[in-house]
């Protein structure tokens, strides 16, 4: 019974539930190629189906969003192209596919093929806007990389033809489907390129399948239109079909007759414009000669006789030569009066006048001096005087004279405190007129004092 409680069973639902993480886990989402067979459609929508080959088969269901997205007619034994993801339906334990898309075989591979060469294309930058070149206004001449006999050739030497006759055309004949065509048209887009006598390239065909047009998919095809110095326009198929050679080219048109109506300038175009031109340019002349009338008429109107001219010059110059004795008596009296002025203020700043000027002054200045100085002395000598009665009477000297004396203890310090004294002590006394030398008999402090006594 021990053993039996350290078993781990499993119940059938963990195991599915289990097995189908792992499956899933490991797979995730797969392309596979097969036959269907088996097919249900229920009313709910959703597609349950086998997929077959040969050897083994697998269950599939593909639910109505998904099934309502194929565009074309699926039945029993129809060979398709599915990506799937691996899965397992766990109430039945089957094993099972669940389709996320669904092509037909043959096409789905090609597509297939596409996608991942255009991708890896793309990040090489064989794609990008920056790489496209603007087409030439007025070619000289236009390639045309094609059949030689074939319906698209005969549309672009139509439309060319309608539009402009005056720009020739070059052809550069290949196939265009089939082993030899892929070959061909590199050998073409390379013949154009070395022989330079176009300035623009048509690269076309009609339309077709994808197997059909698959020529202009392949990567050796897309990198010689990359790779050519003379601009390049697709026209390929049908304004749905897409291949990569459009990608690569400058200018991408839906139909080789796009492609010739892009190339070539209109003609009934250029003539409209250069009629617009022809009235604009008559136009701007016939304003420009009124201009050029007005403008004579008015410099005939101002045109005098010479002679009168002459004759006006004259007399004036008579005029002036009258008022020139005048004018130069006026402008010398003018200058004299101030040649005057300057001599004037000349000679009041000479040196001379300067060094009187300044003499006068200084003896003015001494003779204020002189005035002044013995009153300054007074007040100085009356100012000293009442100095010296206030020290006087604030001095020492003046205190002496009232009867005190300056105490100067033995060491010559003058005492203001009896405690600085003892008795037997010696001490001296300055009087208003001579010195007295003491000793201390005794010591009377003031009473207030805390512990004064009289021995």
């Amino acid at each position: 019974m021990a053993a039996a409680a350290l078993r781990d069973v499993y119940s059938v639902t963990r195991l599915n539930r289990e097995v189908r993480a792992v499956i899933e886990g490991n797979f995730g989402a797969v392309w596979l190629e097969g036959e269907i067979s088996n097919l249900a459609r229920p009313a709910s929508g959703h597609w349950y189906f086998t997929l077959k080959d040969p050897s083994a088969q697998v269950r599939c269901a593909m639910f109505r969003m998904r099934a309502q997205q194929v565009r074309f007619r699926v039945t029993d034994g129809a060979q398709v192209l599915v990506y799937a993801r691996v899965g397992m339906y766990e109430p039945r334990g089957e094993f099972q596919l669940v389709v996320e898309l669904m092509e037909p075989a043959g096409d789905g591979a090609l597509r297939l093929r596409f996608e991942q060469l255009k991708q890896a294309l793309a990040a090489e930058g064989l794609f990008e806007t920056a790489l496209k070149r603007p087409l030439p206004a007025w070619p000289r001449a236009v390639g045309v990389v094609t059949s030689g006999t074939g319906a698209a050739l005969r549309d672009i030497i139509h439309v060319l033809g309608r539009r402009n006759p005056a720009v020739p055309i070059v052809v550069y004949p290949c196939a265009v489907q089939g082993a030899s065509a892929v070959p061909g048209i590199v050998a073409a887009i390379a013949a154009a390129n070395r022989r330079a006598e176009v300035d623009v390239l048509i690269v076309g065909r009609g339309g077709g399948s994808l197997e059909d047009l698959w020529a202009f998919n392949e990567e050796s095809v897309v990198r010689a239109v990359r790779g050519s110095a003379i601009p390049v326009v697709s026209g390929i198929g049908h304004e749905i079909d897409f291949t990569l050679t459009d990608f690569a080219a400058d200018v991408r048109a839906a139909t080789p007759s796009a492609a010739a109506e892009i190339c070539a300038p209109d003609r009934a175009e250029i003539l409209r414009r250069f009629a617009l031109q022809e009235a604009r340019l008559k136009r701007g002349a016939a304003h420009a000669l009124v201009l050029a009338k007005t403008r004579l008429a008015g410099a005939t109107a101002r045109l005098r006789d010479p002679r009168r001219r002459v004759e006006e010059h004259a007399q004036r110059l008579d005029e002036l030569m009258r008022r020139l004795p005048q004018a130069m008596e006026s402008l010398l009296a003018l200058r004299r009066a101030r040649l005057a002025r300057a001599t004037t203020a000349l000679a009041a700043t000479t040196p001379a006048r300067r060094i009187q000027f300044g003499t006068e002054r200084l003896g003015a200045q001494i003779q204020r001096l002189h005035a002044a100085m013995p009153a300054y002395l007074e007040r100085r000598r009356a100012t000293l005087r009442e100095t010296e009665r206030t020290l006087h009477a604030v001095g020492p000297v003046a205190t002496l004279e009232r009867g005190y004396a300056i105490v100067r203890t033995g060491d010559g310090a003058i005492a203001r405190d009896a405690a600085q004294f003892t008795p037997g002590a010696r001490l001296a006394a300055q009087l208003a007129r001579g010195d007295l030398r003491a000793v201390v008999e005794s010591i009377r402090r003031e009473p207030d004092e805390p512990g004064s006594q009289c021995p």
